[in-house]
């Protein structure tokens, strides 16, 4: 029986008592802090945005299929041919109503998302116009929240309880992911990270004024051109945006933009826009890539997990 890579991790990690989600950030991706060699974290105040051209610092995004995700990456260093045109769903209106004629996400074919593992959104991921690092606009509080998480090495993190991991960070938790187009909704279904899912609302409603706060919030999305827009708001505040432990509120706004380029490529840029903790809103960019073939496996990760009492850690902080 075929057992991908990312299956026999979470077994030894299981049998050794320790969950996966549990592991310090740390340990995988060392964060530096201030001064010119910036490699991630935050920055108080305004910060100007890096030169054009900037170089990427901390690992780009030919590295993010290392750490935990990785399932079902390629192997070998032979050049890959330019991978094909992204599919498109059928011109139907009664069948796909929003979404007919678009990008189809992968719900035709049998596949998945293989998503990378970002345990440090300013270092892993990129600007908008493709340069790096992402500076990080933190206020006082961000800063000294962010520093406390990673002095004490990240153990509070709430994935560690098996919490769903928020939005944009369930793009971020290296384990695959499909997506179905509807006519009306477009359903996100996760392998990981607490094995949930999320609807993208298509149907032209608002967003409400006064959600119930949770963890993936609330969402409803549009089409510009070939990218989908998704707005989401209503979080509450059991969520860190990554591993690293960037903070947010129940203020936070994210702004998502999908867009697929190729038939191997999903390009997800993220925009954070949360007063409470950031003097501006910042976008970063990631991308996952299709594996086509690949089926989703039955994750489990129990909320009862007793090894991190044993290193201090308390939900919630």
């Amino acid at each position: 029986m075929r057992r991908h890579i990312n299956t026999l991790v979470t077994g030894v990690a299981v049998l050794g008592g320790l969950s996966l989600l549990s592991i310090p950030a740390a340990a995988q991706a060392p964060v530096q802090q201030g001064g010119p060699d910036y490699l991630g974290g935050c920055v108080a105040g305004t910060p100007d945005p890096p030169a054009p051209g900037a170089a990427a610092r901390g690992g780009g995004q030919g590295n993010q299929a290392a750490g935990r995700g990785g399932r079902g990456a390629g192997r070998g260093a032979t050049a890959a041919p330019a991978p094909a045109a992204a599919p498109r769903l059928p011109d139907n209106k009664e069948a796909y109503g929003v979404n007919a004629g678009k990008p189809d996400f992968g719900g035709l074919a049998k596949g998945m998302w293989n998503v990378p593992y970002i345990v440090n959104m300013a270092t892993q991921g990129r600007n908008a116009d493709g340069t790096a690092p992402v500076v990080v606009p933190c206020k006082p509080q961000a800063v000294k929240l962010f520093q406390e998480r990673q002095d004490n090495k990240m153990k509070d993190d709430p994935e560690g309880f098996c919490l769903p991991p928020g939005v944009p960070r369930m793009m971020y938790t290296p384990y695959p992911t499909e997506i179905f187009q509807m006519p009306d909704r477009i359903l996100f279904i996760y392998e990981g990270g607490a094995h949930v899912w999320r609807i993208i609302w298509m149907d032209g409603r608002e967003l409400p004024k006064d959600p119930n706060p949770t963890f993936l919030g609330y969402s409803v999305g549009h089409w510009e051109g070939d990218t989908l827009v998704v707005n989401s708001i209503g979080f509450n505040t059991e969520t860190w945006l990554d591993a690293a432990g960037h903070p947010h509120g129940e203020q936070l706004k994210v702004t998502e933009k999908f867009t697929r380029p190729n038939m191997n490529t999903l390009r997800l840029e993220a925009t954070i826009d949360d007063p409470e903790y950031y003097t501006q809103p910042w976008t970063v960019v990631t991308t996952a890539t299709w594996r086509p073939g690949q089926e989703l496996m039955e994750y489990i990760c129990q909320e009862n997990n007793r090894d991190l009492g044993h290193i201090g850690a308390v939900r919630g902080k």
